[in-house]
């Protein structure tokens, strides 16, 4: 068995899946990641089944944790604007758990982050150690940290790095992202401030008359916290910030003609973050050499199909599996890792551009029943 020296280049949530799927396969694994620490920023994260399963099968006790602060809907429901009714309700929690293995969960990112870096071998990240690229050596790769200095030679680099990511910049060159003309608002507020309305225990999708409107909802943290995310139409935007602060009063304006009960959630929000969605093309390769990359890094989505963090799970997954099965050819091992997964993400990345899916009712086996750990190698994925 050939044991890999491996660095990734981002500790978010496929920058530590991949990493504990790596070392339980016997690699050795270092994670640089830029921030100081992780604090409890951000929100939420929905996991649905696919996601949930290839956790699962990571051991070390994460899906426990993930169980034990996560909220698990009951249905997955979309609703109209205008007179709230039902036109699709697929049923989540015990239903999904037998149909795909695993149920969805919602989980404060915070929440799951924790549950991964304590499956992680001790001293696995180092901390405000950001990657800016890396230096080919033979058969060997170096990481280039923000302060000039090189890293220990690897046999793998990995790209976990998000959006702006440095390693597909290297690789492929700089690319403008295109705005979509939405801004998405996201919030949490607390389950007693919205004690009066149904389904709260669901995910429930309110579609608006036009696709630049929408409201999802879903519980967090046990049930305890409401999640709460809209979009509304914009006609130009330069950032790509997550964490923008946002005017409560315009996020309710805009939606002052939906149903009742989609107004009552804006109106228990108190605070609220503001972004813009930009959407990238699907890219035709992912790797060079013995560099890759995974995640937003390599198929950066918008959320409408709640699929950005799942997708990096099953990515890591299927990396881990492709660079065990060919470590004595690391290229090798990451063209099979790419031919696994370009299309499916790239069918993901369309439908979820589209905002059409599950609006009517439909399959979501071919998203839900997805298998990380069993899907064969160098396969593509069935797609709807």
């Amino acid at each position: 068995m050939t044991n890999l020296n491996i660095a990734i280049a981002g500790g978010g949530v496929g920058g530590m899946t991949a990493a504990i799927a790596l070392q339980s396969l016997g690699h050795k694994v270092e994670i640089f990641e830029q921030a100081a620490a992780f604090g409890r920023v951000g929100a939420d994260v929905n996991l649905t089944p696919n996601a949930v399963h290839a956790l699962d099968g990571l051991g070390r006790g994460i899906g426990a944790a993930l169980r034990e602060t996560a909220a698990r809907p009951d249905f997955r429901i979309s609703r109209m604007w205008d007179d709230g009714r039902e036109t699709s309700r697929l049923p989540m929690s015990t239903q999904a758990e037998k149909a795909y293995g695993a149920p969805q969960l919602t989980i404060h990112r915070a929440d799951l982050l924790a549950a991964l870096q304590a499956a992680l071998a001790p001293g696995t990240i180092r901390f405000a150690r950001a990657v800016t690229g890396y230096r080919e050596e033979g058969p060997k790769v170096r990481p280039v940290f923000a302060d000039g200095r090189d890293g220990d030679p690897v046999d793998v680099i990995i790209g976990a790095d998000g959006i702006h990511s440095a390693l597909r910049t290297q690789m492929f060159g700089a690319d403008a992202p295109r705005f979509t003309g939405l801004v998405s608002w996201r919030a949490v507020v607390p389950r007693t401030a919205v004690a009066g309305l149904d389904n709260l225990d669901s995910f429930t999708k309110w579609w608006g008359p036009k696709a630049d409107r929408q409201i999802v909802t879903f519980p967090l943290s046990r049930g305890e916290e409401i999640f709460v995310f809209a979009t509304t139409p914009a006609t130009d935007w330069t950032e790509e910030g997550w964490t923008l602060p946002g005017n409560v009063e315009d996020l309710r304006a805009a939606y002052a003609d939906f149903h009742p009960d989609a107004r009552a959630l804006l109106d228990a929000v108190e605070e609220v973050t503001r972004s813009a969605l930009h959407v990238r093309e699907p890219m035709a390769a992912w790797s060079k050499g013995r560099a890759t990359i995974l995640g937003d890094a390599a198929h950066p989505m918008v959320p409408f199909m709640a699929q950005g963090a799942c997708m990096a799970i099953e990515d890591a997954i299927l990396l881990a599996r492709a660079l065990d099965e060919r470590a004595d050819d690391v290229p090798a091992a990451l063209r099979l890792y790419e031919d696994s997964r370009r299309d499916r993400t790239a069918a993901v990345q369309r439908g979820s551009l589209a905002n059409d899916w599950l609006k009517q009712g439909g399959n979501a086996d071919w998203v839900y029943g997805y298998d990380a750990w069993a899907t064969p190698l160098g396969e593509p994925a069935p797609t709807a």
